[in-house]
């Protein structure tokens, strides 16, 4: 599938998902999938610090991290531990304004300051999480949570249909 490589800083919340669904039901490996997935909300999103995926496998208790873009984050986190431990065991969307307010926040960034965290499902266990980080105080915001979570729930939609190796 061919599609231009960049997203408009002028771009629509509604672009973007078009843009990521070009992405997501145009290639069938998902490790692939998931590298241009943080590639396109690390150049649409400003003021972020970090954005990638931890991968849940079935009857595991730790996510493994996946591709992202950032600065080299934590290899593993275990189910509950952190946003991203807790948004898996949970199975729900976590917006963190401020991240030293949160009990048991992972640092694997210092300067990151805020954080939202979405769950990605097939049928109904969570097998991984969508984790964006900023450098700011209260970054994300409702236009944000839509954005992303419309994206997991793409990803959610043909997550059966990736390969793996």
């Amino acid at each position: 599938m061919e599609f231009e490589n960049t997203v408009s800083d002028a771009a629509t919340p509604h672009e973007v998902i078009a843009f990521a669904q070009a992405i997501i039901e145009g290639e069938s490996d998902r490790i692939a999938t998931l590298a241009n997935i943080s590639a396109l909300i690390g150049q649409y999103l400003p003021r972020i610090n970090w954005a990638g995926f931890y991968l849940f496998a079935p009857g595991t208790q730790e996510g493994v991290l996946g591709p992202f873009q950032g600065q080299i984050a934590c290899t593993r986190i275990a189910l509950g531990s952190g946003v991203v431990g807790t948004c898996a065991q949970q199975g729900k969307t976590i917006v963190v304004p401020d991240v030293d307010q949160f009990p048991g926040h992972i640092a694997c960034d210092k300067a990151s300051r805020s954080e939202i965290v979405v769950p990605i499902r097939d049928s109904h266990d969570v097998v991984a999480v969508l984790d964006v980080d900023a450098p700011i105080l209260d970054r994300f915001q409702a236009e944000d949570q839509f954005l992303l979570e419309s994206i997991a729930a793409l990803l959610s939609k043909n997550w059966s249909s990736m390969r793996t190796f």
